[in-house]
């Protein structure tokens, strides 16, 4: 194991700038989640990583040595692919001892390390079959115990799940999970889903256009997005984004408001800042569980029209106009009916507030 260091990383191809100066540290045993749309630069990031593409500029260090210059093979690292790239000829033994064999291990040394990997993936009875015998979730599991018969410092993960389907996501992101826990490796994995970042990471680097735009726990960047894009991006329904005019009185400021069906008033969104925000047209971001039921008439409760209603089992998501806006609330299975009305409040203590120019939080 060791720590990872990607020091101004750029990359061009020609004139088109991919990355434009990254910089991330990852500590020893971290799990680091590279996540953003498709072309966004995280798997030209993590092939740098790799060794499989050259930087344009910067430094890319594996514990104390800088590998800028250093073939794949001589990295320490271990890559698990998104297509597998098992052999089809060889079975899961064959697999696995495959790099032990071209660097002539001795067979006793890998049959040991074959036995450890099989009985840390549970897959003591898949050892003798080849690829086309086992399920896309049992393949995944291979070429993971491939990258663990290495024992390398740093695991990189390219979108690894994608083939899955979604029963056999869950059960897999629950199976990666456990197995950083238990062996404390460092980890670099590459996702477009946000629910695999936020599950799965002990930080996230959010990325767009070659560019990170928000880099921290889970936690910090679902509840304190540092922009719009972050904001609307992470999060599953993703935050509301709401055009708001903030109103500061005696102490204490709230914003404008209005529903649907015509209601009118304000909110309070607690104690006055020091900057002055009397008239200042901003956005405000509320996740859907920070909007909760009221009673009718509840001082600081807002009216809503429910239009569309999507029950998940646990939770019931209802849409809803606010301020012109479609709005996703949060609600208890079976208390929200779509053509009903319903009062809810918003936690004011839960919100962001962005700069629609900038776009930065405020």
């Amino acid at each position: 194991m060791a720590k990872l260091s990607i020091r101004n990383v750029q990359k061009h191809f020609g004139a088109v700038a991919v990355l434009k100066g990254i910089n991330i540290e990852v500590a020893d045993g971290e799990f680091l989640i590279l996540v953003g749309p498709s072309g966004c630069g995280k798997s030209t990031l993590l092939s740098m990583i790799a060794g499989l593409d050259s930087t344009s500029e910067g430094e890319i260090a594996i514990g104390d040595r800088v590998v800028n210059d250093l073939s794949p093979k001589d990295r320490d690292i271990a890559m698990v692919f998104q297509s597998y790239a098992l052999y089809p000829s060889m079975t899961v033994r064959e697999n696995i001892e495959f790099a032990m064999q071209m660097r002539k291990v001795p067979k006793p040394e890998r049959d040991a390390v074959v036995a450890r990997v099989a009985k840390t993936l549970q897959m003591d009875n898949l050892l003798d079959r080849k690829p086309a015998q086992l399920s896309g979730g049992q393949r995944q599991r291979v070429a993971m115990g491939r990258a663990l018969a290495r024992n390398p410092a740093v695991f990189l993960f390219d979108e690894p799940l994608s083939n899955l389907d979604a029963k056999l996501r869950v059960e897999m992101r629950a199976e990666i999970k456990d197995l950083h826990q238990r062996l404390k490796t460092t980890v670099v994995y590459v996702t477009h889903d946000q629910v695999e970042a936020m599950t799965l990471g002990d930080r996230i680097a959010v990325m767009k256009d070659g560019v990170v735009q928000q880099f921290g726990s889970p936690e910090d960047i679902y509840e304190r997005p540092s922009n719009l894009y972050v904001a609307s991006f992470i999060g599953s329904p993703s935050m509301n984004l709401l055009p708001v005019v903030l109103r500061q009185d005696q102490g204490r400021i709230g914003i404008e408001v209005t529903s649907a069906d015509g209601w009118r008033g304000r909110l309070d969104l607690g104690p006055a800042r020091d900057t002055p925000l009397d008239g200042r047209n901003v956005i405000l971001g509320a996740r859907p569980e920070h909007f909760t039921e009221a009673q009718p008439g509840e001082a600081g409760a807002l009216p809503v029209r429910i239009d569309i209603v999507e029950p998940t089992g646990a939770d019931t998501f209802a849409i809803a106009q606010i301020n012109g806006q479609r709005t996703t609330l949060r609600f208890a299975p079976k208390r929200a009916r779509a053509g009903e009305q319903a009062w809810v409040r918003l936690d004011a203590g839960s919100i962001s507030l962005f700069d629609p120019k900038t776009e930065r939080r405020i």
